[in-house]
């Protein structure tokens, strides 16, 4: 995976196009972050979906580093409601661990994402948040 391979995912993810996103992926892929497992394109979509139907999520990258089997980046994930995501909503969800979010509230945090490939394409996720300073 290059930078441009990456800068063609990022957009696509911005532009909330979920199935040129899972493109980018193996047949059987596994993303797993703060409780969520996501392997299947269906998946993907039902959790996005419904996570932006609350919520405009952008990836600004800042840093790309990419092998046959890695790669690594390191950017800011933005995250503006448009619509209130309370504790209710997430918990009656399955996403107790994620955190509500007023409309028109923003949060920006610093987002460390590896991918592990197979053939150029993302077969695992694997990610942490720092909060910005």
């Amino acid at each position: 995976m290059t930078r441009e391979d990456y800068e063609r995912y990022a957009k696509a993810f911005n532009e909330r196009n979920y199935n040129a996103v899972f493109d980018f992926y193996t047949d059987t892929p596994r993303m797993a972050f703060f409780g969520i497992e996501i392997t299947t394109r269906e998946q993907l979509k039902q959790f996005y979906s419904f996570l932006h139907s609350y919520v405009r999520e952008t990836i600004t990258i800042e840093r790309f580093a990419s092998s046959e089997e890695l790669a690594a980046v390191e950017g800011i994930i933005r995250i503006e409601a448009f619509k209130d995501l309370t504790r209710e909503i997430l918990e009656a969800n399955d996403m107790p661990q994620f955190f509500p979010i007023a409309k028109g509230e923003v949060q920006e945090m610093r987002q460390y994402i590896h991918y592990h490939l197979e053939d150029g394409k993302i077969a695992s996720v694997g990610c942490a948040i720092v909060p910005q300073g």
